[in-house]
């Protein structure tokens, strides 16, 4: 099966979308790194959850250039990959690219990079992100870091810059890889899906619960996987 094969159809819809994504990011992180914030205020925890989600969606953006569904032109679609990608910190885009076919061609055996056969969690979750950390990411991160808080308070860089990015691997990782691929699936994608509940689907991972949708259809963006749902369901 073809995993980059971006849809004619796709116009300049799936651009928007990713850029959307990486705007609302950044105006979101501008706005709460430099907001006075009390814990006493639950906008404090709104604001927490919402970069939470925002991270996630700078994964899924990059997710979705690796499939070649955010442009058909494809400079367009793995700079905008490489951006999101490094967004979320700095992570490398070409070494997400080429894991992340491992995990389609090798799904949930011993060649897949996001696979445990552990089944446990936290051993499962140790692999995963041991598979995408490397040194540079921690040394720019340390250097960053040192550099914002010179001029912005390190109490917001720590809550809204670091915190959500440490929540959004465990996000992306629950409902991402360790629910669909958990236990044995006995189906032509090793993957199983949750069910059909669009809302939830999207709140949770940007519809990657429904996972053997994705595998069974992956070049089909993100927002459209609800309509693979809706076939599969019906």
């Amino acid at each position: 099966m073809n995993h980059f094969s971006p849809s004619p159809s796709l116009g300049t819809k799936g651009l928007l979308i990713a850029w959307g994504i990486i705007l609302c990011w950044s105006i979101s992180m501008a706005f709460l790194l430099t907001w006075e914030f009390s814990w006493d205020n639950p906008l404090t925890y709104l604001g927490i959850l919402l970069q939470t989600h925002l991270y996630t969606g700078l994964f899924i953006t990059a997710h979705d250039a690796m499939h070649g569904v955010v442009s058909t032109n494809k400079k367009i679609n793995h700079f905008t990959g490489w951006v999101a990608a490094l967004l979320f910190s700095y992570n490398f885009y070409w070494k997400l690219f080429s894991k992340h076919h491992e995990h389609h061609r090798h799904v949930a055996t011993d060649k897949d990079p996001d696979y445990h056969p552990s089944g446990n969690f936290f051993i499962w979750y140790g692999s995963f992100i041991l598979q995408y950390l490397n040194l540079w990411q921690f040394l720019l991160m340390a250097i960053t870091y040192n550099l914002l808080k010179l001029v912005l308070p390190m109490e917001n860089l720590i809550v809204f810059w670091m915190l959500p990015a440490g929540l959004s691997t465990l996000q992306l990782f629950f409902f991402g890889t360790f629910l669909p691929h958990k236990g044995e699936q006995h189906n032509l994608h090793h993957s199983r899906s949750q069910t059909k509940n669009h809302l939830w689907a999207f709140v949770s991972c940007y519809f990657f619960g429904y996972h053997y949708e994705h595998h069974d259809s992956p070049a089909t963006p993100w927002w459209r996987l609800w309509r693979e749902k809706e076939k599969q369901a019906g």
